[in-house]
């Protein structure tokens, strides 16, 4: 029986009831505990809660997916360059490119026993498009425009124009596809999407499925019987709620959990060392930045805005808030992106030419405040070693902590009202245009800070439908090069996305949404 001899109080009672690996699991490999920083807030995909993607990505998947390859290191890592069938098993397209036709896996089943169908793909997407959340983002950046059953096998795509990152949508998490026949046993004339029972529930096609949930304590998810592609390892998946880093590291090095998550560079650092334990990591397409709204003084001021990049030591960030594990950011489109321009990058560090712009700016003394939450292990750190950086360039730095919920609320669509604050997006579609409107397009969904610049707008626009590959790469060197030289975002550094799991753990795949697959993983004996 796995005892807590070796962990200390507080982490002993992290683990406590609810909760204790069963002896027959733990002898059988059966049972994948996680120590999550929280349980799941909710299982809708348009409706990201603490914790919401880090599970529904388990429970449902994509009519398509991307392909994979093994690195020379040994690695198995997504090929973006390439999207295969998953639960589609083909499709066809107009020459056009407007039109496509999947026609749907046959056999395969959610966890209630009922067979995937056209009417089920479509009734996911009619769901996305009425919430006009995250969903119905992915079906505008995808030009989708009409989703309809051709039969009970095919879906019909209309899309207003050819569009590059469309496939690539395909395989996201949403628009998800639901088992409709369950979801619409729980509709009602207040709640026509069910939204209130995907608080607590699950029903995807996908490896897992909701058994449980424990607010504050544990949400207990096991396999489909029915998954289309086998049985998966690992029959349950106990994700425990333990909010204290510190806690999440004792659990894992006692085996006590199989796999953490979100742990500090410095603990990442020093589990690099330690046998008990398994870390695995790659750059990831998240970097941590901040942002500046150019709607607000003094931030309106270009030259403002260039001083900031100029005065920042990027790798001293590196070695004194990321443990040197960072690699810096020279754009918003990821290194690991076909289409990144890491050279439209013009900003070094250079404490006189933050000063001479300063002065031509008419502000050699400027007094800025920086807002940050804890949304991010790195924030705060990041945020006073700035402002000891700053300092040298003539610009005091005044740190404001404000609650994760608020740095949310104020940097939405719809407000989008702090001028200089620190946030993190990764995209999820491995597409340069996808990452350039995501981030900096004026309907961009996570173009936080405001920027409005109709000559980008107009870029990615064109690039949207552009189908020749070389004048679509062109523009999105073009709109990264605008951007860059704009200066509305103080690009630091990527933390790198790591995971730590039992060394015994095998299978893991760096995905874009950060989020690791269960079905993937398995125990070597």
């Amino acid at each position: 029986m796995i005892t807590r001899r070796r962990l200390g109080q507080t982490a002993a009672a992290a683990l406590a009831a609810p909760y204790l690996i069963r002896p027959a699991d733990a002898q059988a490999a059966t049972t994948l505990v996680v120590a999550a920083t929280r349980t799941p807030g909710g299982f809708d995909g348009d409706a990201l809660k603490p914790n919401t993607q880090n599970v529904v990505v388990q429970t449902y998947e994509g009519l398509t997916r991307y392909a994979t390859r093994q690195s020379p290191d040994g690695r198995v890592r997504i090929d973006a360059s390439r999207v295969e069938p998953h639960l589609a098993e083909s499709w066809t397209s107009s020459p056009d490119g407007k039109t496509w036709v999947f026609k749907l896996r046959q056999g395969v089943k959610s966890f209630y026993g009922n067979e995937l169908t056209s009417a089920d793909v479509v009734w996911g997407w009619e769901k996305s498009l009425a919430q006009n959340r995250t969903g119905a983002f992915i079906a505008r950046v995808s030009s989708v425009t009409k989703v309809e059953a051709v039969s009970r096998h095919e879906v019909k795509f209309t899309l207003s124009g050819p569009n590059a990152i469309f496939l690539r949508a395909l395989t996201l998490y949403t628009p998800s596809i639901y088992d409709s026949t369950v979801m619409k046993q729980h509709v009602s004339a207040d709640d026509p999407w069910a939204l209130k029972w995907l608080d607590t529930n699950t029903a995807g096609f996908g490896a897992y499925h909701l058994q449980s949930l424990r607010a504050g304590q544990d949400a207990v998810f096991v396999a489909n019987p029915n998954y289309f592609k086998g049985k998966p390892h690992f029959e349950r998946v106990v994700y425990r709620e333990v909010p204290s880093a510190a806690n999440r590291l004792a659990l894992i090095r006692a085996g006590q959990a199989q796999w953490t998550e979100e742990l500090t560079q410095r603990q990442i650092v020093e589990l690099q060392q330690d046998r008990r334990v398994r870390v695995e990591g790659e750059e990831g397409t998240g970097h941590a930045s901040v942002r500046m709204n150019p709607r607000f003084e003094p931030f309106n001021d270009i030259r403002v805005r260039q001083a900031i990049l100029f005065a920042t030591d990027y790798d001293a960030l590196n070695k004194s808030v990321f443990e040197g594990l960072g690699s810096q950011a020279r754009s918003i489109v990821p290194p690991m992106i076909d289409g990144a321009f890491p050279d439209a990058w013009v900003f070094g560090t250079n404490i006189d030419k933050a000063k001479a712009l300063l002065a031509e700016a008419g502000k050699p003394n400027l007094k800025i405040t920086v807002e940050y939450s804890q949304i991010f292990f790195w924030e705060e750190q990041l945020c006073i070693q700035l402002r000891t950086q700053l300092a040298r360039a003539g610009i005091e730095l005044e740190l404001k902590q404000i609650t994760d919920a608020d740095m949310r609320a104020r940097t939405a669509p719809n407000r989008r009202d702090l001028p200089f604050f620190t946030f993190l997006d990764n995209p999820i579609v491995l597409d340069p245009i996808y990452a350039l409107y995501l981030n900096a397009h004026s309907a961009g969904a996570s173009n936080r800070n405001g920027y409005n610049n109709p000559q980008f707008d107009a870029l990615i626009d064109q690039a949207l439908i552009e189908t020749d590959a070389a004048k679509r790469l062109q523009l999105a060197r073009d709109a990264q090069r605008l951007h860059t030289t704009d200066a509305t975002w103080l690009m630091t550094l990527y933390p790198g996305s790591f995971e730590a799991m039992a060394p015994n753990i095998r299978g893991w795949v760096w995905q874009p949404d950060l989020h690791e697959r269960w079905v993937d993983l398995t125990v070597a004996r």
